[in-house]
């Protein structure tokens, strides 16, 4: 037997050691709901929404007095976090985050995924039942977290306080508010057709009245007349002789070149390019101030959570790619942004009763046609080509007219189970063709079918075991595929320039970082994973972690909370 570790099992071996290390630490008894003497007033969940984890080191200057110095200078930085997933979009990532899961127990495939029963697709927050407050006809328009299947840690909190915990959520994006504050929580995001924060009626029944007042007074109207300049001097940034690549899109009017200028006549235009400037999240902190003081976040006997997600980084990325002068100035923003943010915390609550939380969902890759021209082998799939070409080649195979892949959703090929039925075909034949099929197709690295994940037949490898924790038994679709390295893989093949998705490492990679009282400051370039904070803000409360909670503990964020 060979005597060499494999990575997992250092992993699992470290997980044991955390566990047997904080389970000999004293506990003791205050703060109702999260029961030690070092329990925080407030906890500030923030997610970066497309932070890939090599961004704040690239792109803020040696230096900077901003937030992401302060969560360094005050707590534990962790360089090398990877998601286990393979599907890594926005949904799944702020479900992994907070319930410390996989896909098989939280229960969110992607964004979006594909009903088999209706035939239609489903979106990850989508709930006809909870209609928006501000009304509206689609399905769409109501909201809820009722997809996802475990408890995340801020219902722990709000459980272990006996409702005493309050959690807030706010984003710019229904998903990025509505996941994170779990089943107990409240949440709030952006919406392009007012320009105000909305919710549901799973969450209220009327606006609270300090909510009503905010979007009566239209905050998003003030930047209409403004103009994302750069923040400082282009000289002094690393693209800064990349200002006008071919292959970036920008946004509507808003152009592919610095200034980009707001000022439209059309409201729908504006209230929509709004969110792909750092301005959104701007407006986003704006109302997280607001919220701290109207709702008195921290003042309580319980711990409280705030839980927000931050968008515009996802949005500028998609539009001009990670790799642009847009992307690399959100970033300068965004550090000064969330310096404002802690700044406000310290004054209303203080820093020293607050453990601050930030990662990000997912990572991004370079915009395919940018990195063609710097001779990587990239490309861009389009859905409905590469699905003809696999129901071509299956109705060859078993002689039929019929189509026998009914739909794409990352990374899942559907099958039309009631097609495979009527013919007599085994459905485990087809899929097996179906990935066959597939992989001939240029810009395709891996297929995986439903029955090999059901009866766990997995390459014993990274990408396999991203595979397996990407699966749902019922969610999922019938063959999970993989696209090529730096390939463009979304059912909106030019809706973006640039696009994550996949389980390498552009897309998995994210900062982790963890200040509050007691921790001690370190980097750790040691591999850990996004999905171990929750069971780690579980130990630091001492609630238990989330019903589906699989993630180890960074035992680091721990050694001094003891």
């Amino acid at each position: 037997m060979s005597s060499v570790l494999r990575p997992k099992h250092v992993r699992t071996i470290c997980q044991l050691l955390a566990v047997v290390w904080v389970s000999v630490w004293p506990v003791s008894s205050a703060r109702a709901g999260a029961q030690t003497d070092h329990a925080p007033a407030l906890v500030v969940w923030i997610t970066i929404d497309q932070l890939r984890g090599d961004m704040p080191m690239r792109y803020l200057p040696r230096g900077s007095a901003g937030g992401f110095r302060y969560l360094e200078e005050h707590g534990v930085y962790y360089t090398n976090a990877h998601f286990q997933h393979a599907n890594t979009f926005t949904a799944v990532g702020h479900a992994a985050l907070f319930t410390g899961a996989h896909v098989a127990q939280h229960g969110i495939v992607g964004n979006d995924w594909y009903d088999a029963a209706t035939r239609r697709s489903v979106d990850s927050v989508q709930d006809e039942r909870y209609p928006l407050l501000d009304g509206g006809s689609s399905p769409k328009e109501g909201a809820s977290p009722m997809n996802l299947t475990s408890s995340t840690i801020a219902d722990e909190l709000v459980l272990a306080s006996a409702g005493r915990s309050r959690v807030f959520s706010i984003s710019g994006k229904d998903r990025g508010a509505i996941l994170p504050a779990g089943h107990l929580g409240k949440a709030f995001w952006y919406s392009k057709d007012t320009g105000g924060f909305v919710t549901s009626t799973y969450y209220y029944k009327e606006y609270p009245s300090w909510v009503a007042r905010w979007n009566t007074a239209k905050p998003a109207e003030r930047y209409r007349s403004q103009v994302w300049m750069l923040k400082d001097d282009q000289a002094g940034y690393i693209h800064r002789g990349q200002d006008d690549r071919p292959c970036e899109r920008g946004y509507k009017y808003l152009g592919r070149t610095f200034p980009h200028a707001m000022a439209t006549e059309k409201t729908s235009d504006f209230m929509s390019a709004l969110t792909c400037t750092p301005f959104a999240d701007e407006l986003i902190e704006q109302f997280v101030e607001e919220l701290i003081g109207q709702e008195k976040l921290g003042k309580g006997s319980s711990t409280d959570m705030l839980a927000v997600s931050f968008s515009a980084t996802d949005q500028v990325g998609h539009m001009w790619g990670p790799e642009s002068l847009e992307a690399e100035d959100n970033v300068r923003r965004l550090d000064a942004l969330l310096a404002r943010l802690f700044k406000h915390v310290d004054q209303v609550v203080g820093l020293d009763q607050t453990l601050i939380v930030l990662s990000a969902d997912h990572g991004m890759d370079e915009v395919p046609e940018c990195a063609s021209a710097m001779g990587f082998a990239a490309g861009r799939h389009h859905p409905e080509e590469f699905m003809r070409t696999v129901n071509d080649a299956l109705k060859a195979r078993f002689k039929t007219d019929r189509a026998l892949v009914a739909a794409f959703w990352n990374p899942s090929l559907y099958l039309d189970l009631e097609a495979v039925a009527d013919l007599g075909l085994g459905v485990s034949t087809v899929e097996l063709a179906a990935a066959e099929e597939i992989l001939k197709i240029r810009g395709f690295a891996f297929a995986v079918t439903r029955t090999d994940l059901l009866a766990g037949r997995v390459p014993d490898d990274p990408l396999g075991h991203r595979l397996q924790f990407s699966f749902h038994p019922t969610r999922s679709g019938n063959v999970l595929i993989v696209p090529a390295q730096f390939w463009y893989l979304y059912p909106e093949p030019e809706k973006c320039a640039a696009m994550h998705g996949s389980p390498y490492a552009y897309d998995t990679y994210v900062p982790v970082l963890l200040a509050g009282p007691g921790i001690r400051p370190q980097t750790i370039d040691r591999a850990v994973a996004p999905e171990d904070i929750a069971r780690t803000v579980a130990i630091w409360l001492r609630i238990k972690p989330p019903s589906g909670c699989t993630g180890g503990v960074l035992i680091e964020a721990l050694a001094a909370n003891r």
